[in-house]
């Protein structure tokens, strides 16, 4: 499971930022799942974190630089070169922010329940520091140190690592140790870079929709339970279908019609005539059942964008419920709808800790911040509160202050064409 992420120097993401699923307080442990550590510790984890903010406030930057961390860690050896520089993506308004490093770091829980951090800073044609402790007895191991600046690049207290002669000397200064090491099959690495292979899945409604059908389509020709599961979540959106056709073309893509009922009788719509919403959903299925069954962290970027309120509801508690998501597959959604802060009857979707927001600040940096850290009272309607600016991060836009400001500009328009 993810616990913790942080970020400096990425987009809008100026000063460091850490995001994290560890429940902040005693007064939300109830809605986190308890996470066994391998010292016996046991630590509070939300399955769902919701970033919300006004637009262009750096929301979809959050998932950004998880996937760049990912990217990083699966490509730095194969893409990275010297010639070309390290892809950074980093702080566009400040000019002093292209000298600076570009931090990332994970804290992670893997199968066997122990605790690791790994992180690493970015230059422009190397990689500045890279870092890997355990926490196998709950006190920090180091497994290596990398600096660029020392003569010395790479240390490895404690002799805990193989092969640790070869890794240095193998690895290149524009790319990642980690990389490197599971590129050769490294027994005591691999399980780390695994976890990222394996996590940090990226969904943008909006985009590669054409691939994600396919997802799901292949799960209805999978096998009969899993076709089950998708025709039941197609059911329960109360879009009107009754059933699924689907067959292999002779190019070896499956071939999707949905059946509607109405009228008395069904019909079978051709893929093409079936509307944005419907197909949406469907291609959010295929990747939503994906990571429940393997518990990995899946990233939707504006999750309302393409789904109506109701839908984006149930995502969410498709990973809050432990009956549906018992492998703690974990979730970290971007959005703007405020009705997702509140359930139909009045109470709590997300608590205070499982809400983030973004601001940016006078320079333009994005600032990201728990809910939790105004300190609701456990009454308060979070939704009315966020609308109400007592967390920030809504839009400064007075009612009727676009309408009057474009109103006024056509004027001006219509006086300077008249010469007055």
């Amino acid at each position: 499971m993810l616990l913790r992420f942080r970020v400096a120097n990425v987009r809008s993401l100026r000063d460091e930022q850490e995001l994290s699923f560890v429940a902040p307080g005693e007064r939300e442990q109830a809605a986190a799942r308890e996470v066994p550590l391998s010292d016996g510790r046991r630590i509070p984890v939300y399955t769902v974190l919701g970033v919300f903010g006004a637009n262009a406030s750096g929301k979809s930057n959050v998932i950004t630089a998880l996937k760049n961390m990912r990217h990083a860690v699966l490509r730095s050896y194969a893409e990275w070169t010297s010639h070309d520089g390290i892809p950074r993506d980093e702080f566009a308004l400040d000019p002093k922010a292209v000298t600076e490093t570009s931090l990332y770091e994970a804290d992670i829980v893997l199968d066997d329940h122990v605790r690791w951090t790994y992180g690493f800073e970015l230059g422009q044609r190397r990689v500045e520091a890279e870092w890997l402790y355990a926490y196998p007895k709950g006190r920090r191991q180091v497994w290596f140190e990398r600096d660029a600046t020392r003569d010395k690049g790479f240390e490895f207290p404690g002799e805990r690592l193989h092969d640790r002669t070869r890794l240095a000397r193998t690895t290149r200064p524009d790319a990642l140790l980690l990389t490197r090491a599971a590129n050769d099959g490294h027994e005591q690495l691999t399980p780390v870079f695994d976890w990222f292979k394996k996590n940090l899945w990226d969904v943008t409604p909006e985009t590669e929709r054409t691939q994600r059908e396919a997802v799901t389509a292949e799960r209805l020709l999978a096998d009969v339970e899993s076709r089950r599961r998708v025709e039941e979540l197609l059911r329960v959106a109360d879009l009107g279908i009754s059933g699924v056709e689907v067959e292999r073309s002779t190019s070896g893509r499956p071939l999707v019609r949905l059946v509607h009922s109405g009228g008395g009788g069904e019909t079978v719509l051709d893929w093409e005539a079936e509307s944005w919403g419907t197909r949406s959903w469907f291609a959010l299925i295929g990747p939503l059942l994906l990571a429940l069954d393997t518990g990995a962290v899946l990233l939707i970027d504006e999750l309302d964008a393409s789904l109506h309120s109701r839908f984006a509801a149930e995502v969410v508690r498709l990973f809050q419920a432990p009956w549906v998501n018992p492998k703690g597959a974990q979730l970290i959604f971007t959005g703007h709808d405020p009705s997702l802060l509140r359930t139909p009857g009045g109470g709590r979707l997300l608590e205070p800790g499982q809400l983030w927001l973004t601001e940016k600040d006078e320079q333009g940096a994005t600032e990201l911040s728990s809910v939790a850290d105004w300190e609701p009272t456990d009454t308060e309607d979070l939704m009315l509160s966020y609308l109400a600016g007592s967390y920030g991060a809504v839009p400064k836009v007075s009612e009727g202050q676009i309408g009057r400001r474009l109103l006024r500009t056509d004027e001006a328009a219509r006086m300077e064409a008249n010469g007055v």
